[in-house]
């Protein structure tokens, strides 16, 4: 056999003595497993085929789904109306949606990490540092009125609402822009 494999290469010798060990393990299979064996074995492989067929199927209704629901919220959330703010405990914006970044006259990747309070007009910083400080000492909804801008520019009159979550004690906040309305009430 020495012989015989001396003029292959090493991929050719390897097929070979896998070849040569599979029919030494088909003797050994053939010589201890029966027919009826052979059936009930291959029943079993048919039948956990079929299951991890059905598996499959349940992974992908459940992968369309979650897209599904994926579009939706992204829709709620980027989309909305009013804008969308996710602050930590010192005030830096962790995530915010199309509205809000528009409020605050920049892009939204440029205000991601950035402090809200920045954002916030020099007459109105009283009000916002007493509403988030309730907040967070406090477990319930909270509101307030109060002026976007940044240095001596007024960006709009806002009407604000937050909370903040149990698990990662996140602020989040709902913002609206009630300009028109502000507007309405000093004629």
């Amino acid at each position: 056999m020495n012989n015989e494999l001396s003029g292959l290469s090493d991929a050719e010798m390897l097929r070979k003595k896998a070849e040569e060990q599979l029919r030494l393990k088909q003797k050994i299979f053939d010589n201890d497993y029966n027919e009826a064996d052979v059936k009930k074995l291959v029943h079993e492989l048919q039948v956990h085929q079929i299951e991890l067929e059905m598996q499959n199927e349940e992974l992908k209704l459940a992968n369309e789904t979650a897209e599904t629901a994926l579009k939706k919220y992204t829709m709620l959330y980027d989309l909305a109306p009013i804008g969308y703010f996710i602050l930590d405990k010192d005030g830096s914006i962790c995530d915010l949606n199309f509205t809000g970044a528009d409020m605050l006259r920049d892009k939204r990747f440029n205000l991601i990490n950035s402090n809200f309070k920045l954002y916030i007009s020099e007459k109105s910083k009283p009000v916002f540092n007493d509403f988030f400080k309730l907040l967070y000492t406090g477990y319930a909804k909270e509101s307030c009125h109060l002026m976007l801008g940044y240095d001596s520019t007024t960006f709009c009159h806002v009407y604000m609402e937050g909370v903040v979550t149990d698990d990662d004690r996140n602020c989040l906040l709902s913002v609206v822009d009630i300009s028109e309305f502000s507007k309405l009430n000093e004629n």
